[in-house]
């Protein structure tokens, strides 16, 4: 598969994440492009749920639907027993569910969105003129 086919697989899987999550009244849905910032993923999607239940629910749906759909399951799944930041590995896509104190502790949005703007005025700086 070439690389420009496998960037649309991810971002419709992306979205698709993005409509379940809408679906189940996740707050603040945001998709953040970290594509060449870190290998660890193409996109996080980030989304605020009201409580511990209501992120437990989040996360069982977006599981639920990609494996029905897609018979895709996360590689990796983190914080499902404190429920206050649960993190769903699916590769180039990772889910990120907040309960609205933990989102605004971590600011991944911030992080990630100044990590790509740092990476450019470094590569801007740099010069091969002596």
């Amino acid at each position: 598969m070439n690389e420009h086919t496998e960037l649309e697989r991810q971002k419709a899987l992306a979205e698709r994440i993005e409509a379940i999550l809408d679906q189940k009244n996740a707050k603040d849905i945001e998709r953040i492009s970290v594509e060449g910032k870190t290998v660890l993923a193409d996109f996080f999607i980030v989304a605020t749920a009201n409580n511990q239940t209501h992120i437990k629910s989040l996360a069982d749906e977006v599981e639920f639907k990609l494996k029905e759909e897609f018979d895709l399951l996360p590689h990796h799944v983190e914080g499902e027993d404190g429920r206050r930041w649960i993190l769903l590995d699916y590769g180039d896509v990772i889910v990120n569910l907040f309960l609205s104190e933990e989102r605004s502790f971590y600011n991944l949005e911030k992080l990630w969105s100044d990590r790509g703007r740092r990476l450019v005025e470094e590569k801007a700086g740099e010069t091969d003129i002596e």
